[in-house]
């Protein structure tokens, strides 16, 4: 049982609370015992030196007449008075007999006493006077024994409500720890056999188990999000190349069959070069995918002037823009710096150059913008005035291997989009794929950490 975390809790929260218990009350014990002592030795001195004032001004006569006068007015019944002569024997005071327990050392002295049928214990102070005479003045603190015991008694009787107490908080505290602990583990399990669609509970307390479960199921929701993506990149990797692969394979079976002349077979031996560079070029666009997605690139991250990416990127498919009819246009971009990997961020702005160019028809225009915004972050943007991205499509529109209605007859592997999403979350920007009425509009938002 004690290898329970909520068990072994439990019993440290019940001994913390019983430590704090017996301490507490340890300590107003102890107080409260030193208050008393001190009241005591504080009114045994005071009749003492009133004493010794009558001595010095009258004589023994003056100590004697003090002591029977504080003995007939007393109203205390527990002080103790007794002035004996050199030879013991008593001169005023309210015992009959010099105390046996006390014959040489003086000072402070707690002595038993008989009085009103019983033993009593009583705190004294001894003192010999100038002429011999021997002086002893009390308290009997047989009453204050008993409020110490009682005191002690109440402390024990508080140690045990304690223990009690604390047990029974320690045991609430393991079955609501064990309870939240249990739900996890269920979840987790289920989680473990498959089932990635399961999340954590949250009871809304905002606690400690909050904040967990949903640090977990936001792990989860990643996961479940990448496994899909493995998946349904799976699906469309089989998908997209088994038509390459099957053409291929038919055609080099019918070079098996029936031979052609050197020309022909150059012309089919250039056609399979190119069907495989294809697929080549679709194994390296996923294989740089999951380059980014891992994170690797964060190590080389540095200061990059963004304006000069956005200018190299422009010269380098001005030409591609210009063999298609389409006119690029750079804003002017302000000098802006940021954080990040230069050869990704110019390939997130390629790649948005690249379909805006090839979805714009031949005397459309492409406008490329670097602008910073208002929270520090920075947007780039790159708009075209082509058929633009339908709303029921932009949710997957950055999907792997989605290509939507407008792609049909443009080149394209269906990479693109989601390579440049990949960058912005590496980054930790995002894509937005907005309306130019009519064309996109696709805006790279950098954070303000970025920058």
């Amino acid at each position: 049982m004690l290898r329970s975390f909520a068990l072994r809790l439990a019993l440290a929260y019940a001994l913390v609370f019983i430590l704090s218990a017996l301490g507490l009350g340890g300590f107003l014990w102890w107080r409260t015992a030193a208050y008393l002592d001190h009241e005591t030795d504080a009114v045994i001195l005071a009749d003492i030196q009133a004493v010794g004032d009558q001595l010095r001004e009258f004589g023994l006569p003056g100590a004697i007449s003090a002591i029977r006068e504080r003995v007939g007015k007393a109203a205390d019944s527990h002080a103790i008075y007794l002035l004996a002569d050199p030879a013991l024997r008593p001169v005023a005071g309210n015992l009959d007999a010099w105390p046996l327990a006390i014959r040489h050392k003086r000072g402070w002295r707690h002595i038993p006493l008989a009085a009103r049928g019983r033993i009593h214990d009583t705190k004294v102070f001894y003192l010999v006077l100038s002429d011999g005479y021997h002086l002893l003045v009390g308290r009997d603190v047989e009453d204050r024994t008993e409020i110490r015991t009682t005191i002690l008694g109440a402390l024990g009787w508080a140690a045990l409500t304690a223990l009690l107490l604390a047990a029974g908080g320690g045991l609430l505290l393991r079955r609501t720890i064990f309870r939240r602990v249990e739900a996890i583990t269920r979840a987790t399990t289920a989680i473990m056999r498959g089932d990635l669609s399961n999340r954590l509970a949250a009871v809304g307390s905002s606690d400690e188990f909050d904040r967990l479960a949903q640090t977990i199921n936001g792990m989860l929701q990643q996961i479940e999000v990448l496994v899909d993506g493995v998946r349904n990149a799976s699906n469309a990797v089989a998908h997209d190349l088994r038509t390459p692969l099957a053409e291929l394979r038919g055609r080099l079976e019918a070079l098996l069959r029936s031979p052609p002349g050197p020309e022909a077979m150059l012309q089919e031996v250039a056609e399979a070069v190119a069907d495989l560079d294809r697929l080549i070029a679709v194994f390296n666009a996923l294989l740089r995918l999951a380059e980014i997605d891992s994170g690797a690139r964060l190590a080389g991250f540095c200061a990059v002037r963004l304006d000069q990416i956005l200018i190299e990127v422009a010269e380098l498919y001005g030409a591609v823009a210009e063999d298609k009819g389409v006119t690029l246009t750079l804003i002017d971009p302000p000098a802006l710096e940021v954080r990040g990997d230069p050869s990704l961020l110019a390939q997130a702005v390629g790649n948005l150059i690249d379909n805006a160019v090839k979805y714009s028809p031949a005397g459309g225009n492409v406008t490329l913008g670097l602008t910073p915004r208002g929270d520090g972050g920075l947007s780039i943007t790159v708009t075209d005035d082509g058929p633009g991205i339908p709303a029921a499509e932009k949710l997957h529109a950055t999907d792997r291997f989605y290509r939507g209605s407008a792609g049909d007859h443009v080149p394209g592997l269906g990479l693109g989009l989601c390579t440049v999403a990949a960058i912005m979350r590496l980054h930790g920007g995002s894509l937005i794929l907005g309306d130019n009425s009519p064309g996109l509009a696709a805006v790279l938002d950098l954070p303000a950490q970025a920058v």
